[in-house]
């Protein structure tokens, strides 16, 4: 039962889970962040997305600093220290009046804080958990991190159609108190990894070199997620000239997915390899993907967001818990942070690239692009050397008395 399985991990994760899961649902003013700045502020459509384009620059900031901050500073500072540049980005947004730079600049240090959250909580989530355990942690991870994401736009659309302030001070709130939750609960880091029985990495560059491989071919299966993200809104109210309104269909599905069955993959995938588990979350990835790409309807939008979900919840869980079991325990941070580094970079210049297709040859390209985008992953994860996982051959819920000295005084 999950709920068992659940209780057995440490007190300072489970209060992780929680604060992460109020955090994206208090992200009230990114996804409307373009709707405040021309409603507003006044700006212009363009100006908006320049301002929006550079801002977001900081995701990728913030996923550099948080490897070097989480091993000089510890995990909870390096979490701390997201939470307060979040809030105090978004409180200068809110507050400020003044020329369009000074938005970019806010926004940056707000983003700057978000890029930064994410590999922290990875680590932490290594740091206190066995290799038993992992998968399951990373599950429960990205389900609530969804679940989250589900619930934040559309309190944030409610908290804006009353004020502004309201969307800002919901957003600022939230993260303060999940800052709170985990100064209280979340102790300092301790010396000894709870996967403390595996063998460690060699220090040396070259001894992680299959870790940092898996990491960077790991961007065929975030591209295509980040393409979604600029091209169905597109392709829904332009090629198909539907409304506007089918376009939260796709992400209510998306989420549905990910909260009904993520912990039913989980349970199942426990017994294969790292190796599998990558092909077969990009075979996932393409059938989605040629649903759209071979069949393009409404329709066929709709059923391929239910394949390629599963795909990308197989890659969230197994790409991070590769890297806890095989990376040594001071370059954990780091290894977490390129592994959002890599969505920063898709974020970056995955739509510019789609939109240059898009501009010059229309909406088919584009979607054999993502297509092909998977293909080229897996080819590369096959011809990869991958290691065994410690906990890849577990077929039942871990002993909590083989849980280390670490995660059990955590709790």
């Amino acid at each position: 039962m999950w709920l068992t399985r659940f209780a057995e991990l440490p007190l300072a994760l489970r209060v992780l889970f929680l604060a992460s899961f109020v955090n994206r649902a208090g992200m009230f003013v990114f996804p409307l962040l373009a709707v405040y700045l021309v409603r507003g502020e006044g700006l212009s459509p363009g100006e908006a997305g320049l301002l929006i384009s550079v801002g977001s620059t900081g995701l990728l900031v913030g996923s550099l600093l948080s490897g070097p901050l989480c091993d000089l500073r510890g995990r909870r500072t390096a979490l701390l220290t997201a939470l307060l540049l979040n809030a105090a980005g978004y409180l200068g947004l809110a507050v400020f009046d003044g020329p369009p730079w000074t938005y970019a600049a806010l926004l940056f240090v707000a983003l700057v804080g978000m890029g930064m959250f994410s590999p922290a909580s990875n680590t932490l989530v290594a740091d206190l958990t066995t290799p038993e355990q992992r998968p399951f942690a990373y599950t429960i991870s990205y389900v609530g991190n969804n679940l989250g994401m589900g619930i934040g736009p559309l309190l944030g659309g409610v908290a804006a159609a009353y004020s502004y302030q309201l969307m800002f001070a919901g957003n600022i709130l939230a993260g303060l108190a999940c800052a709170a939750m985990i100064l209280v609960w979340v102790p300092r880091d301790r010396r000894g990894r709870a996967g403390g029985a595996k063998e460690k990495a060699p220090r040396g560059s070259l001894g992680h070199r299959h870790v940092l491989l898996i990491v960077l071919v790991s961007f065929f299966y975030v591209a295509p997620l980040i393409g979604l993200e600029y091209a169905l809104p597109l392709a829904v109210t332009t090629a198909l000239n539907e409304s506007a309104g089918l376009v939260g269909a796709v992400y209510t599905i998306n989420s549905v997915v990910v909260v009904s069955l993520g912990l039913f993959l989980e349970k199942h995938i426990r017994a294969y390899g790292t190796k599998p588990l990558l092909l077969a979350a990009g075979a996932l990835w393409a059938l989605g993907l040629a649903v759209i790409a071979f069949a393009f309807s409404l329709p066929a939008i709709l059923l391929s967001t239910v394949v390629w979900t599963l795909g990308e919840i197989i890659a969230s869980v197994v790409v991070p818990t590769y890297i806890a079991d095989h990376v040594d325990e001071r370059r954990v941070g780091g290894f977490m942070a390129l592994n959002g580094f890599v969505l920063g970079v898709a974020r970056l210049v995955v739509p510019v690239g789609l939109g240059v297709i898009w501009t010059s040859h229309g909406h088919e390209p584009v979607f054999l692009t993502l297509f092909a985008a998977p293909l080229l992953g897996m080819a590369a994860f096959a011809l990869l050397r991958v290691r065994p996982s410690p906990g890849a051959s577990a077929a039942g819920p871990p002993d909590p008395v083989a849980a280390p000295d670490a995660a059990r005084q955590a709790n």
